[in-house]
């Protein structure tokens, strides 16, 4: 079992979200760019990133969503967030015990983990909609790579 992005890993950082979200639940869409934004804080004007960036990023977000589904299954097991119904889909919340369990967390990778949370929270929060976000995310990675491109005189005969 891969430690890097295994259900369990993926499934804390959930749990940090959705205390930091508190009380105000969120979809997966959302949770995948939280994540996102809370892993590679600085390439949004945030604080330094805590993972590197990789050639592979754009790729990420498919990536992510079926690994945070995996996370959040580990989670309602554990009875550390619930998951509700409503209008607009399936939406989650860290129960009682998540929070509980977030706090008592003392590992300086999980204190980092908070404070980027909070800032994507406040940061992303107000946005739109999850849709716009993912899309502003994937634009900007193509204007970086479409300028990486440039810069290396690939495409231009």
């Amino acid at each position: 079992m891969n430690p890097l992005n295994s259900p369990v890993e993926v499934g804390m950082r959930t749990l940090v979200l959705l205390a930091r979200s508190h009380p105000h639940p969120l979809d997966l869409s959302w949770l995948v760019v939280l994540d996102h934004a809370m892993l590679h804080s600085s390439q949004f004007d945030g604080p330094p990133s805590l993972h590197p960036r990789l050639p592979a990023q754009p790729g990420e977000l498919g990536m992510k969503r079926q690994m945070m589904q995996e996370g959040l299954e580990v989670l309602l097991r554990a009875g550390l967030a619930t998951v509700e119904a409503t209008d607009d889909g399936l939406v989650y919340q860290v129960t009682p015990r998540g929070s509980g369990f977030v706090g008592i967390l003392e590992a300086p990778y999980v204190g980092e983990l908070r404070q980027r949370a909070q800032w994507a929270v406040e940061q992303f929060a107000s946005t739109t909609d999850a849709v716009a976000a993912t899309r502003d995310i994937t634009t900007r990675w193509h204007n970086e790579f479409t300028a990486g491109m440039q810069h290396l005189g690939v495409g231009h005969g």
